[in-house]
């Protein structure tokens, strides 16, 4: 019995001793870690800052009245919200040379300040798929009737809003109709979102043609703001931080035009002809709203086909 007591009080002391040890070696581990896990938070330590403001801003030429405190923090804001928004604006700077090289030409064409791209931008984060609440549609917005208006087909089966050479060339007749009846592109890309009227209404009312100085609804008031903002970051992202390689921006996708010459039953069918799944048809001809079209005659249709 006396020989089995001390056995188990040697057990119990080889057992203490065991532990004893475990948690030393474990101290003296998490004691040695801690200088590399220092430098690792010291490494991932991230500032944030302010952000990058021009000494002279302007828009479509003319000049943005940074000298005013209301306006330079108006646009500080935006600038805040599109520089720290980095996954949206990542994207953006990527797909800048995909849909520009379409829109400039066109803004060329009517003389419309190379500027107003970033308002197509402005309008639609580049989705020529959007629809607004108030069912606007498409890269520039453009509201049915006023697509009608300027001579866009709009039914069941087509929606030339979705059409982006198409739509951009009714916004280019609205922005120019626009100039016309306010003189200043600035004004002119609050008319954009508020529509004519609307901004009219407020000039009338306030006694005031400045857009800088007119009271007028919040989304038009941060409008003009958002373009410029857009416009500082995408055209010197790395002011902004932001590192883009040329080769990991989205290209042109080259594609050919096709003529309709006749009724289409199955564009599923049409598509897999010209080698394509529907979706890819699809996204190169948005303005095909159904999966048919009644073709009379009396207009000409051409498809995109991408060659890829």
């Amino acid at each position: 019995m006396r020989v089995e007591m001390e056995n188990k009080k040697a057990w119990k002391f080889f057992v203490s001793l065991l532990l004893t040890a475990n948690v030393i070696l474990i101290l003296m581990l998490l004691g040695s870690a801690r200088p590399d896990d220092s430098n690792k938070l010291e490494k991932t330590e991230v500032w944030y800052e302010s952000v990058y403001m021009p000494k002279k801003v302007s828009f479509a030429g003319e000049p943005m009245p940074l000298h005013l405190y209301y306006v330079k923090e108006a646009l500080e804001r935006e600038l805040l919200s599109n520089a720290y928004f980095h996954s949206q604006t990542i994207r953006f700077i990527k797909m800048a040379p995909r849909f520009f090289p379409v829109i400039e030409p066109i803004l060329k064409e009517h003389g419309i300040p190379d500027d107003f791209k970033y308002l197509a931008l402005a309008e639609s984060n580049f989705d020529p798929r959007a629809v607004s609440p108030a069912r606007a549609v498409g890269l520039w917005q453009l509201m049915q009737g006023t697509a009608k208006d300027y001579g866009l087909e709009i039914n069941d089966e087509v929606d030339e809003r979705y059409h982006i050479e198409k739509a951009t060339d009714v916004a280019c007749k609205y922005i120019r109709d626009a100039h016309g009846k306010f003189g200043n592109w600035t004004m002119v890309a609050a008319a954009y979102n508020r529509g004519m009227a609307g901004v009219q209404r407020e000039i009338d009312r306030q006694q005031e043609e400045n857009y800088y100085d007119l009271l007028i609804t919040t989304e038009t008031a941060r409008y003009v703001y958002r373009i410029v903002a857009l416009k500082l970051i995408l055209e010197n992202p790395g002011k902004y931080h932001f590192s883009i390689p040329e080769d990991e921006k989205y290209p042109v996708v080259p594609t050919k035009e096709v003529e309709i010459t006749g009724s289409v039953d199955n564009f599923a069918k049409y598509a897999e002809e010209h080698g394509l799944s529907y979706k890819l048809f699809k996204d190169f001809n948005p303005w095909l709203r159904e999966n048919s079209l009644t073709y009379s005659g009396k207009k000409r249709y051409w498809v995109k086909i991408p060659q890829i």
